[in-house]
């Protein structure tokens, strides 16, 4: 099976983004969560984005990355969100990447250089979502799907932001069950 990293959201590695890496892990797959935050989880995401302001996004960015380069280099990089920073990053700038798993968030790759020939990835997001639509997000990933034919996006109904995370309102259990399906079986053809 697969090796995957997912990083967590702004609001820290909540018992919902562990409940996502545990689906992944009953499905076979051996999945890393690092804490960016050291321990620490906030109730709201404008808490975490106090407590970001405070450590610096650059730095969390860093320590995600840095985490990565402990890993073994055929892996599959994901995040939630801010975990799609480190995420795209490692993705981008180590070699033998296997894919992407970008959930709720996505950086115009050339932030990070050039996107490695070939490998795939998965962007999900619901389709008004005031983060992902309204700070550029999916601008930037619509010419980027169009570019790759190895590059999915996938908008769900709704304006959740954290849909994915069972352990916060956000959540929509039907949405959040379509994500996990379709990455279950984007990580089943890189098998």
């Amino acid at each position: 099976m697969t090796e995957i990293v997912l990083f967590h959201h702004i609001q820290g590695l909540t018992p919902g983004v562990v409940a996502f890496a545990d689906a992944l892990r009953e499905a076979g797959h051996t999945v890393h969560t690092p804490d960016l935050f050291d321990g620490r989880t906030f109730d709201s995401i404008e808490e975490g984005q106090e407590y970001l302001a405070e450590v610096g996004f650059a730095e969390t960015r860093a320590r995600g990355v840095a985490f990565a380069e402990g890993l073994p280099e055929r892996i599959v990089y994901a995040g939630f969100s801010l975990g799609v920073m480190p995420a795209q990053q490692a993705l981008q700038s180590r070699p033998g990447a296997l894919g992407g798993l970008f959930y709720h968030s996505f950086a115009d790759p050339s932030f990070f250089g050039e996107w490695p020939e070939g490998v795939p990835a998965q962007i999900h997001s619901m389709d008004a979502d005031p983060f992902f639509v309204g700070e550029g997000d999916l601008e930037a990933a619509r010419p980027f799907v169009d570019a790759h034919d190895d590059v999915e996006l996938f908008l769900y109904p709704g304006d959740g932001h954290l849909f994915t995370d069972s352990s916060l309102t956000a959540y929509d259990e039907p949405a959040a069950r379509q994500v996990l399906d379709r990455s279950l079986a984007f990580l089943e053809r890189l098998g």
